[in-house]
């Protein structure tokens, strides 16, 4: 499993940490607020519609973030689009700690989903064209596994904060955490280096920023880019309709306290982290379609069964470890199939919108779960949510071709130097036609 990482070169493992670092602090930065809404929810007099809906900002804004710090990466770099984004996210995250009103937190929240967004769509294009193309699935699976990590961490935080400080408090010390991770772009900027571009590259004439955007419309690629988007939203859909109203729904109608929430969360953490190892592993082994739908076939059954059979704490504790576990496969394969949908002067546009546009359409979601939950329970709206959500993404991801294999242009420096024999590049072309 690991031996991709041992084999890999310098540059490689580099920019494997460099990656995994930023998406784990954007899991710390986003999960605290999951875990803070009902604190958030008492300390502004709000409902549960209303929470939903910063939630559904901060996804929006997420989603218009990673499109358009594609189309830069594109344009200028993906290094310095990482760079970038990191800082801002932090910023705005460390802002939300001093927000006083309902309409305040949503706009620090809405431009917090700027940097977030674009941080994965930048490093998620860098570790695809940095990754030789046999181990790209397992090495960004691993990436994807650092979401666990960051969930971990604001878990830990969540409860220590929460059992030290009042409420009110505690829920503002997290979000001022949230600053740590600008720390990583001194990482970044001294360790990571922008991927070799291709010659045809430097011929090309240079394009506006619209039409940089925008190119991913063009008729050779907008059927790729629709069903992509709606693999982006099932994939989103089904992820935020549970894990925004999870801590709510173990606490208000599960009646687990603090520290038994944590403890239910660290059975599907532990599980996340574990799926996206299993599935960075089948996608280079069964293929990116079948890992999809196999992965998402699983959710539906196994949300459906946490949320409305009428179980036991312990069968519940039991049961959050497939819940976890299914959830992480489907994100944890989204980053090498997009990559492998484009050609290299749209990559990045292309990625960040499929990828993205998940987002916009998914925020819905999380305000349709807190809707349904005043006539139904808010299991059965969690549940039916994320339902709907799974079944769209078994269905879009079928009608894409695989892609396991494709060699990608431009590698990491070191990989562009190296070339390519024709039984190399024939072995790649058949494992993309399976």
């Amino acid at each position: 499993m690991f031996t991709w990482y041992k084999r890999g070169t310098p540059i490689e493992r580099r920019t494997f940490w460099g990656c995994f670092a930023g998406w784990g602090l954007d899991a710390l930065d986003v999960q605290m607020f999951t875990l803070a809404i009902p604190a958030i929810i008492a300390a502004y007099g709000i409902d549960h519609t209303q929470a939903g809906a910063i939630s559904a900002v901060t996804l929006i804004s997420s989603a218009l973030g990673g499109w358009l710090a594609g189309a830069l990466s594109d344009k200028f770099g993906r290094v310095r689009t990482l760079q970038i984004t990191i800082l801002w996210f932090s910023a705005f995250t460390f802002l939300c700690a001093f927000a006083q009103t309902f309409p305040q937190l949503l706009v620090l929240k809405a431009l917090q989903g700027f940097g977030f967004g674009g941080e994965w769509a930048a490093g998620a294009v860098l570790m695809a064209e940095t990754i030789r193309p046999e181990n790209r699935g397992k090495a960004m699976g691993a990436v994807q596994s650092a979401w666990a990590v960051g969930w971990g961490g604001a878990v830990l935080l969540y409860a220590a904060a929460f059992t030290w400080l009042p409420a009110d408090t505690a829920w503002r010390v997290m979000f001022g955490v949230g600053l740590l991770p600008a720390i990583l772009v001194l990482y970044v900027r001294r360790n990571l280096r922008e991927p070799a571009r291709i010659a045809s590259d430097s011929n090309e004439p240079k394009v506006s920023m619209w039409r940089q955007v925008t190119q991913v419309f063009q008729p050779r690629v907008l059927k790729t880019t629709i069903i992509g988007a709606v693999l982006g939203t099932g994939a989103h859909g089904g992820y935020y309709a549970i894990m925004t109203w999870l801590p709510t729904f173990l606490s208000k109608e599960r009646h687990l306290s603090v520290l038994n929430t944590g403890g239910y969360l660290a059975v599907v953490i532990i599980a996340f982290w574990c799926g996206c190892m299993a599935s960075a592993y089948l996608l280079d082994r069964i293929g990116r379609r079948r890992n999809v739908a196999l992965f998402a076939f699983c959710c539906i059954v196994t949300v459906l069964a946490y949320v409305m059979l009428p179980l036991s704490n312990l069968q519940m504790l039991v049961l959050g470890f497939p819940l976890g576990f299914f959830a992480a496969g489907i994100p944890a394969s989204l980053g090498a199939l997009f990559n492998e949908l484009y050609p290299a002067e749209m990559r990045g546009t292309g990625v960040g919108f499929c990828y993205n546009f998940g987002r916009i359409a998914s925020a819905g979601f999380p305000v349709l779960v807190g809707y349904m939950s005043h006539s139904m329970s808010l299991g059965s709206a969690i549940g039916i949510d994320a339902a709907i959500a799974y079944g769209l993404a078994m269905v879009a991801v079928l009608l894409l071709p695989e892609t396991r294999g494709k060699l990608l242009r431009p590698t990491s420096p070191e990989q562009a130097l190296e070339p390519i024999n024709d039984a190399e590049l024939a072995l790649n072309r058949a494992r993309s036609q399976r």
